[in-house]
Parts: C-alpha cells; sequence; structure tokens
C-alpha cells in the first residue's frame, strides 16, 4: 500500500486527469510540427527561426515541455510504488523509493529549467 509519505496528497483521479491532458497536448504539437513539416517541404533555418521565436509558438513549446514533465513524473512515480515496495525489497523500500522520487524530481526540474532557458533565454 502508498503511505502519504510517498502519495504527495494527490489523488488518482487527479493523476489520471493530468495523465490525460498531458498526453493531449504532446499530441497536438506533434501534430502540429509535423503538419507545420508537410506545408513547408523547403524549410529553411529563417523560417525555423521566425516559427520558433513568436510568442504562440514558445507558449506552446513551453506548455509541452511542462506536460512532459508532469506525464514522466506521473509515470514513474506509478512504476516506483508498483516495485519499489516492502513485500518485494524489503523494510528499506520506502527509503530506496523517496530517494528515486527525489532523484526524478531533480532530473525533471533540471531539464524543465533547461529547456525554459533555451527557449526564452533566460
Amino acid at each position: 500500500m502508498v503511505t502519504s509519505v510517498t502519495s504527495l496528497g494527490r489523488s488518482g483521479l487527479s493523476d489520471w486527469m493530468i495523465q490525460r491532458i498531458s498526453a493531449w497536448v504532446m499530441t497536438s504539437y506533434l501534430v502540429f510540427i509535423v503538419g507545420y513539416f508537410f506545408a513547408n517541404p523547403n524549410l529553411d533555418y529563417a523560417q525555423w527561426t521566425e516559427l520558433n521565436s513568436s510568442l504562440p509558438m514558445r507558449m506552446f513549446s513551453l506548455i509541452t515541455i511542462l506536460s512532459i514533465a508532469a506525464h514522466a513524473w506521473i509515470g514513474m512515480w506509478c512504476v516506483l510504488t508498483d516495485y519499489i515496495t516492502v513485500r518485494l525489497i524489503g523494510p528499506k523500500a520506502t527509503a530506496i523509493r523517496i530517494f528515486f522520487q527525489l532523484g526524478m524530481i531533480a532530473v525533471t526540474l533540471l531539464y524543465v529549467l533547461w529547456a525554459i532557458d533555451i527557449l526564452w533565454g533566460i
């Protein structure tokens, strides 16, 4: 059973909704990019730069990056809470699981900040 220490106050319904919404955002982004490539078969650097420097595209990219981070976090949280349990690993499972969850938070936060720096040039 997942304890309140590792659930971080979330519910299954909110996780399910975040997974579905983030999947929809990522799919929309992919469809848009593929459609843009098909609409511009002779795409050059100037066109690509113009597209990615526009505010709507930067916002769409930022929302997609945040969706990827949320989707990955919930997916990894599910895997960690399903497979790093006291029954499977022993009494140190909770400490090991928290260690991996903190590692996932650190890596995800690093990637999000790096992507924001690339997008916005902070």
